[in-house]
C-alpha cells in the first residue's frame, strides 16, 4: 500500500505514484521489501528478517535511516510482539511489516488525526505516538491491580500472592526496557545525524522522547510499588511465623518444668516421698506451675 504525504494520508496506486513520483509512505511485507525499497530509492544491503527483530533501535546509514520496532502486545506483554522495519530517506518512508499492524495504525491515524502526514516527520510522529497511545491506560490498570493486591495483603488474603505478583513484575520490567528503547530511538531521530529531517520539525521527535520518558518513569514507579507490596506481604508472613513461634515458645515454657518434675518423680525410687500415695504433691505442683506460667504470660502480654 502507498500513501501520499499531505494533510490527509491518501492511498494511491502504484501507477499513480509512478506518474507523480511524490513523497509517500510505502507499507509492504518482507517478501516484497527489496522491490519496494528500490522503488522508494532506498538502498539497504543487509538481509531483511522481520521475525528476528528483538529490539527497538535506529541505525544511520549513508543513504537512509533504518529503524526496527519490537512492540509488546498489550494483552500479552511477555508473549509475542509486533515486529517491523522502517526506512527513511530524504523523500520517502518504507515500513516492512509481515502482519497488518501498521495498516491498522494508519487507519487509526486517518480516523483520529486532522494533520496525518504533511511531512515524513509528522507521519513518523503520528505513527510512533499511535502505538504507544494506549500504554498509559495499561499502566493505570497495572496500578489498580497492585492496589488490590496491597488491600488483600492488609486483609491477610495472601493465597496465590506470589503467583500473581511475579508475572506482573516481569511484565513491568519488560515494559520498562521497551520504553527505554523507544526513548533512545526517538532521541536518535531528533539528533538527525544524516540531515534527512527538517530542523523545524525535530520538535515532534522531542515530544515522543518526553512521552516515552514519562511512560518509563511511571513503569519504574510501579516496579517500586510492586516491591513495597511484596515487602508488605513478606512482613505479613514474618508476623505469622513470629506468632507461631511465640505460641510454640509458650507451650514449651509451660511443659518444660512439668517435664522436669515428671523426670524427678518418675524414677520410682523405693524411698521416693509420696510414692505410695499417688504423688498428690506432684499434681498440685504441676497445677501451680501451669497457673503461674499463664499469669506471667498474661502480664507480659504474650498470651
Amino acid at each position: 500500500m502507498i500513501y501520499k504525504f499531505g494533510e490527509q494520508l491518501v492511498p494511491v496506486t502504484t501507477e499513480e505514484w509512478e506518474t507523480d513520483q511524490v513523497p509517500a509512505v510505502f507499507v509492504t511485507d518482507s517478501r516484497h521489501a527489496d522491490e519496494t525499497l528500490a522503488k522508494a530509492g532506498i538502498i539497504y544491503e543487509n538481509e531483511i528478517q522481520v521475525a528476528k527483530i528483538g529490539f527497538c533501535r535506529l541505525e544511520n546509514q549513508q543513504d537512509c535511516v533504518v529503524g526496527t520496532l519490537c512492540i509488546p502486545k498489550l494483552l500479552d506483554v511477555l508473549g509475542s510482539r509486533y515486529r517491523m522495519y522502517f526506512f527513511v530517506n530524504r523523500s520517502n518512508v518504507v515500513i516492512v511489516d509481515d502482519e497488518d499492524f501498521s495498516e491498522r495504525l494508519i487507519r487509526r491515524i486517518q480516523q483520529k488525526k486532522t494533520h496525518q502526514g504533511e511531512t515524513k516527520e509528522r507521519f513518523l510522529y503520528n505513527y510512533i505516538s499511535e502505538f504507544i497511545s494506549r500504554d498509559l491506560e495499561m499502566l493505570v490498570a497495572y496500578e489498580r491491580r497492585l492496589l488490590r493486591m496491597e488491600e488483600d495483603v492488609s486483609q491477610e488474603h495472601t493465597a496465590n500472592f506470589q503467583t500473581k505478583l511475579m508475572p506482573l513484575r516481569r511484565e513491568l520490567l519488560n515494559l520498562r526496557s521497551y520504553y527505554d528503547e523507544i526513548m533512545d530511538l526517538t532521541k536518535e531521530l531528533e539528533e538527525n545525524e544524516n540531515g534527512f529531517f527538517l530542523k523545524k520539525h525535530l520538535k515532534y521527535f522531542g515530544t515522543l522522547t518526553d512521552r516515552a520518558d514519562r511512560l518509563m518513569s511511571r513503569t519504574s514507579h510501579l516496579l517500586e510499588y510492586a516491591q513495597q507490596v511484596k515487602e508488605a506481604y513478606q512482613a505479613q508472613i514474618d508476623a505469622k511465623q513470629n506468632s507461631n513461634m511465640q505460641f510454640l515458645t509458650v507451650i514449651s515454657t509451660i511443659f518444660f518444668p512439668l517435664t522436669l518434675i515428671t523426670g524427678w518423680y518418675g524414677m520410682n525410687f523405693k524411698d521416693m516421698p509420696g510414692l505410695e500415695d499417688g504423688f498428690p504433691f506432684v499434681v498440685v505442683l504441676s497445677v501451680v506451675v501451669i497457673v503461674g506460667c499463664i499469669i506471667i504470660f498474661k502480664k507480659k502480654h504474650i498470651l
